[in-house]
Order: C-alpha cells, then sequence, then structure tokens
C-alpha cells in the first residue's frame, strides 16, 4: 500500500521539528505496513477547522494522488468526524488520521487477550462519533410516507447502540481484569518496584532483557511490546522488580491512555522508574519532555528517575569548521561535549550506555543496585542482612 503524509506546520513547530514529526509517522506507516512515497505540508497558525488543511494545498494533494495512484493519505493529527468527511469529498483515496494509524498498530501487535480487549476499547470508542455519512448511500433508499429519516439514519443508530453496548461490555470486562492485576501486584510482597519507561523504540525491552536475563521481545519497530512484563531481578543479593511497560509517543490518543489504565498502573506503583532516552534520535529532547508530559498526566510526575541514556553506539555528530563562527547547535556536539551539558546538571542521575553493544551495562547494574538498595533500606530499616 502506497501513502503520502499530509501535515500542518503551526507557529509552535520549526522546519527541523516538522521533518522529524513527518519522520516519526513515517515510520508509523512502515510500521503498519504502509509505504510512504511523498510528504506534504503547509504554514498555518491552525490547522483548518473544515478540511484541516488550505483549500488549495487539499487540492494539490488531491490531484498528486489521482496522478500516482495512492492509496491512502495519512494526516499527522487526530482529525475531527467532520474534517474527516470534507476531506473524503476531495481526495480520490482513503483518509486515514494519525489516531487510527496508531490504533491499528496497536491492534496488529496486540497478542494477549487483555491487550485485545483494550485497543478494541479504545478502537470503538475513536469509532462512535465518525459512525455518520457511512451509511449515506442507503439514503437513496428512502421513501413512502410516515417514515422518520431514512434507511441510513437508522443504520447509524443501529450501529451506535451496538457500539455503545460493546463498549460497556468491554468496560466491564476490563475492570474484572483491573481487579485480577491489582491483586497480583499486591501479592508480589514487599520488595522494590522497578519500572522502565521511555518513548517508543528506544530499547526497554532489550534492557529488559539484559537485566532481568529474560527474552522480552524487542525489534526495531514502534510499539514492539504492549503487555507490561514484570521479572524478579537480583542483583548481589538485593532482589527487586522489573516491569517493561509500552512506549509512549507523541500525540498519543486519549483513548489508548484510558484503555491502558492497568498497564500503566505498574508505572503509578512504582518506586523508581528508569527513564530510557535514544540519545541517538535527533529530537531525543522532546520526546524525553512527552515522557515527563506523559508521566504528569497518569499521576507518576514525582517519582525518582534515574535517566539512561541508550544507543551511544549509533550517536552521530557533525564536526563544525574552523572557521564556521556561527554557534554550535545541539548536531554539532560531540557525545562528551553533550554529557557536559544539562544532562550532568539535571536533578535526576544519568548514564549514558549501548544496550545492543553492551556498553556501561555493569555500571548501569552497580547503580541501580544502590538505589534499589537505598529504597529498601529507608523502608526497612532493620533489615540489613540483605547488605
Amino acid at each position: 500500500m502506497r501513502a503520502v503524509l499530509a501535515a500542518v506546520i503551526t507557529d509552535k513547530e520549526t522546519e527541523t521539528q516538522a521533518a522529524e514529526y513527518l519522520d516519526e509517522l513515517a515510520f508509523l506507516a512502515d510500521t503498519a505496513g504502509i509505504e510512504a512515497v511523498r510528504r506534504f505540508t503547509q504554514k498555518l497558525s491552525t490547522p483548518s477547522s473544515r478540511i484541516y488543511m488550505g483549500p488549495g494545498k487539499l487540492d494539490e494533494v488531491a490531484k498528486w494522488c489521482a496522478d500516482n495512484e495512492i492509496d491512502v493519505v495519512i494526516f499527522d493529527d487526530e482529525l475531527s468526524p467532520s474534517q474527516t468527511r470534507n476531506i473524503e469529498k476531495i481526495l480520490p483515496c482513503a483518509v486515514l488520521d494519525r489516531t487510527r494509524l496508531i490504533l491499528d498498530i496497536f491492534m496488529s501487535r496486540a497478542e494477549t487477550a487483555y491487550a485485545k480487549t483494550q485497543v478494541q476499547l479504545a478502537q470503538l470508542e475513536y469509532m462512535l462519533p465518525r459512525l455518520t455519512g457511512m451509511w449515506t448511500h442507503l439514503e437513496r433508499q428512502r421513501g413512502g410516507t410516515g417514515t422518520r429519516g431514512g434507511a441510513g439514519e437508522r443504520e447509524i443508530e443501529t450501529d451506535r447502540r451496538v457500539v455503545r453496548r460493546r463498549i460497556t461490555l468491554l468496560k466491564e470486562e476490563l475492570k474484572k481484569i483491573d481487579r485480577q492485576m491489582a491483586t497480583q501486584r499486591g501479592n508480589r510482597g514487599s520488595l522494590v518496584r522497578v519500572a522502565l519507561v521511555g518513548y517508543t523504540n528506544v530499547g526497554k525491552s532489550t534492557l529488559m532483557n539484559l537485566i532481568a536475563k529474560s527474552d522480552v521481545f524487542a525489534e526495531n519497530k514502534l510499539f514492539a511490546t504492549l503487555d507490561t512484563t514484570v521479572r524478579k531481578v537480583v542483583l548481589e543479593n538485593l532482589p527487586f522488580l522489573l516491569s517493561d511497560t509500552v512506549g509512549f509517543i507523541r500525540k498519543l490518543p486519549t483513548q489508548l491512555v484510558e484503555s491502558f489504565k492497568s498497564t500503566l498502573d505498574e508505572v503509578r506503583e512504582a518506586d523508581l522508574l528508569l527513564h530510557v532516552v535514544d540519545i541517538s534520535h535527533p529530537g531525543f529532547e522532546d520526546q524525553i519532555a512527552v515522557v515527563k508530559q506523559t508521566l504528569a498526566d497518569i499521576g507518576a510526575g514525582g517519582k525518582p528517575v534515574f535517566m539512561i541514556f541508550n544507543k551511544i553506539d549509533a550517536y552521530t555528530y557533525i564536526k563544525k569548521d574552523e572557521d564556521d563562527l556561527t554557534p554550535a547547535g545541539k548536531e554539532n556536539l560531540s557525545l562528551e561535549d553533550l554529557k557536559r551539558t544539562w544532562m550532568s546538571k539535571g536533578n535526576a542521575p544519568a548514564i549514558f550506555i549501548s544496550a545492543k553493544e553492551r556498553v556501561g551495562i555493569d555500571s548501569l547494574r552497580g547503580d541501580l543496585y544502590h538505589m534499589v538498595r537505598e529504597i529498601h533500606s529507608g523502608r526497612y530499616p532493620f533489615n540489613n542482612y540483605l547488605y
């Protein structure tokens, strides 16, 4: 399937950020098995409430899609139901927004019944306000006196009832599972809990495998892990629980945040968060900000954090010429220069590693041991036999 990517660049975004955002959208498309062959952007203070982009730009997109046999246009924002309907009237191909793309990826990645239930709920909540227009072809069948509304209207109401009923059932099912998982967490005893958090595809699962000596699925795709994995880890003589959770992403659909509540409870109830960052990504600082905001949104913003800057093996920089007198940007800083910036002055402790090349892993284990021991000794001051 071939796709065109479309995005509005607002006043709050730079050209560089816009390019990075579209790179991420292209990665999302690739994860869903869609090939992005062209990008269209337009600078606007805010997206059009009617057709997202300006009419001239959308006509340009439509013509290019018709001339090049494009299957779908993917928009880098969540489109409202009315925007979607209006755009579909103009484009000669299918319309997909960022939220629906992420939901489709989550559904393809869901392995367990619990994950599938969570994603089904999110999909139905996304679909409910967008049912209007799906049955307008039946309006041609309208006829007869005394009828109230056409066949399309009746079909829409029927579908809404079915979807609402299904949403209610899924919510009840998730409540039962939530209670079971809460009981399981309560039965884990008094062990210190540590949770891996971070942007999607930063290497959390790979790191989980190294620390816990487990076999959590990991690959270079977005949202490789949906189900929370919890492992008991023993460093020296100190046991603790380590959990790997779903990765965060910019503009994470609100439906997913709500439906993955129990998964995120592992983060909320953790004693220590290991915030994993892909330092080789050009927009890693934006990704840090997204993770911090998401943690604050789910009520985990005040927890102790250990920053783990991963993928130092893939970090590259552009060395400035001696004659270049312009101020150095982040792309001109070497890894050692970067370590001496705000990273060394932040409130949270930090370490630089490569999980892939196993660089710095022993130091990470040592730092983690001391942090967990401090939490444990503070909670059980007389239980010093462990150390």
